[in-house]
C-alpha cells in the first residue's frame, strides 16, 4: 500500500490568482523605476539649473570686476588764467586736450604738472563769444592715463572748462578759468571729435 499523498491539482482559480500576484510584483517594481527616473530626471534638472544659475553669476561678476573704471578729473587749482586738476583715486600720468575744431585751437597735452592754461585758447573763444557774454563752458575731450592700485587705467571723455569774462581797461576782455565738469566718456577719436563739435555752441 502506497504512502504517497497524492497531488491535488492545481485549480483554475488558483493559476488565476497566482498570475494576477506575479503581475502585481512587476507593476509595483515598474512604477518603482519609473518613480527613481522621474526622481533622477528632476535632479538632473535641477543641477543643470543651478549649474547654469551660478555661471551666469560668475559671469555677471567678472564682467563688473573687468569694466574699466573712469579716472574722473577734478580742478583743485581754478579762479585765474590757469586751472589746475587731479584724478579723483589715481595717479594721473598724462592727459592730450582737445578744443572744438570750430576754434580753430591745437591740441595741448599735460606731463606731471596738469594743467590748463586760459592764454590756450583765450583768443580765439573771445573772437567767438558775444561781446556782452560773461560766463560759459567750453567743452573740450581730455584722453586721461593714471596709474592706480588696480593697475593702469586710461579714459576719454568729454568736460567743460566753465570761464569768467571779466572786461579791462586796457585790452579789452579777459577769461578767468572757474572749474572743470566731467560731461560724459566717449569711444574713439572721431566719435569724440564729432561729439565735442556738436556740443559746442559759443
Amino acid at each position: 500500500m502506497s504512502s504517497d499523498v497524492p497531488e491535488i491539482p492545481e485549480t483554475h482559480a488558483e493559476k488565476a490568482a497566482e498570475t494576477a500576484r506575479i503581475r502585481r510584483r512587476w507593476l509595483s517594481l515598474g512604477e518603482t523605476v519609473a518613480v527613481i527616473a522621474v526622481v533622477i530626471s528632476a535632479l538632473t534638472l535641477w543641477n543643470n539649473y543651478d549649474e547654469r544659475k551660478s555661471a551666469e553669476a560668475e559671469r555677471r561678476a567678472e564682467k563688473a570686476t573687468s569694466r574699466p573704471k573712469s579716472i574722473g578729473l577734478i580742478a583743485i587749482d581754478a579762479g585765474g588764467a590757469g586751472l589746475a586738476f587731479k584724478a579723483a583715486d589715481c595717479a594721473l600720468q598724462s592727459t592730450d586736450i582737445r578744443f572744438p575744431s570750430a576754434l580753430g585751437v591745437g591740441p595741448e597735452s599735460t606731463v606731471l604738472d596738469h594743467r590748463i592754461e586760459a592764454d590756450w585758447f583765450e583768443s580765439a573763444l573771445l573772437k567767438a563769444v558775444e561781446k556782452d557774454a560773461r560766463d560759459g563752458r567750453l567743452p573740450v575731450v581730455i584722453a586721461s592715463r593714471c596709474e592706480a592700485a588696480d593697475g593702469p587705467r586710461t579714459e576719454t571723455a568729454i568736460y567743460d572748462i566753465v570761464y569768467h569774462i571779466e572786461p579791462r581797461v586796457i585790452l579789452g576782455r579777459t577769461v578767468k578759468l572757474r572749474g572743470l565738469v566731467r560731461r560724459e566718456s566717449v569711444a574713439g577719436d572721431d566719435n569724440a571729435a564729432a561729439r565735442l563739435d556738436k556740443l559746442w555752441k559759443p
